[in-house]
């Protein structure tokens, strides 16, 4: 990854030929492990595993542990993580990048082992979910929920569980010296998951000037048409929404946040489209304006 002018005067200092500190949720061989390798593929980079979100936010507002979190946001299977936009709204953390991961679900198990001999595959829920069809041919194998797809190949190895196989990727395999019984048994093969570069500091509205996605919540009036006003404002402005999804506000029933990105793709500059809108609404917080993320397969 090359960072512009404008985030290299944003990047922590590190002593020089120290490795940059990149906090994600798991442990290593997870797929955000792999997102952020595709991510800073010219970085010689240092994975700080976050047992969850929050303790990930925790290391990059410290600053003591990461340089920056990579964190996901959404998946093309099973939606928005609504609880991680909760936490950037309510943290001092900055969207600086983004990246794409087609997502591929892999059997591992310990090198010999046949899908016979399994009574049980451990994994994340999610991961789960997304090979439960797979799993309707082989009625033996009970699934059972962990923290972790990685963890759940760690600790396959760590204990030599013979009857136990794990949910993960074949980075996990390669690292804990398991053997790929069954390869990419997701369900639908179009999944993909869309990983968020966190740094710590609030968004200089200073433009860079290659940033072309801008990501931002507000609220609005609870009226009639308050929230087409907000998207008829864009369109003038002649950005394309990549995405809306809107949350509760606590304590304000029936009343909500939304969360937008937005690329530019006409002549005029998001700075403007952001600036007519403010008028609209209320709590307009931005999280990132940065460069559009490349997908990456596995």
């Amino acid at each position: 990854m090359t960072l512009s002018a404008t985030q290299s005067e944003t990047t922590p200092e590190r002593e020089a030929g120290s490795k940059l500190r990149i906090a994600i949720q798991g442990y290593p061989g997870a797929f955000h492990e792999i997102a952020a390798r595709f991510l800073f593929e010219d970085e010689d980079i240092d994975v700080q595993p976050a047992h969850t979100f929050e303790d990930l936010f925790e290391m990059v507002e410290i600053g003591e542990q990461a340089d920056y979190g990579l964190m996901a946001i959404e998946n093309t299977l099973a939606g928005s993580l609504m609880e991680n936009y909760r936490l950037l709204n309510n943290s001092n953390l900055s969207v600086i990048g983004e990246v794409y991961l087609r997502i591929k679900q892999n059997l591992l198990v310990l090198p010999g082992t046949r899908i016979e001999d399994l009574t049980e595959v451990h994994s994340h829920p999610i991961a789960i979910a997304q090979c439960r069809e797979f799993f309707k041919k082989h009625p033996h194998i009970r699934l059972v929920e962990t923290v972790d797809t990685a963890l759940s190949a760690k600790l396959v190895r760590d204990q030599e569980l013979k009857h136990v196989g794990a949910i993960a990727s074949t980075l996990a395999a390669d690292m804990y010296g398991l053997e790929v019984l069954a390869a990419s048994i997701e369900t639908n093969k179009k999944n993909h998951t869309r990983f968020l570069l966190l740094k710590k500091g609030l968004v200089d509205e200073q433009l860079l000037e290659d940033a072309d996605k801008v990501s931002l919540c507000f609220s609005v009036d609870h009226e009639v048409g308050s929230l087409y006003k907000v998207l008829a404002v864009l369109a003038a402005y002649q950005v394309n929404l990549t995405k809306i999804q809107s949350a509760p506000i606590i304590g304000k029933p029936w009343e909500y946040m939304f969360f937008l990105d937005f690329v530019t793709e006409g002549k005029l500059g998001f700075q403007q489209a952001i600036d007519a809108i403010r008028p609209l609404t209320h709590v307009l917080n931005i999280f990132g304006i940065y460069r559009k993320g490349n997908h990456f397969e596995m």
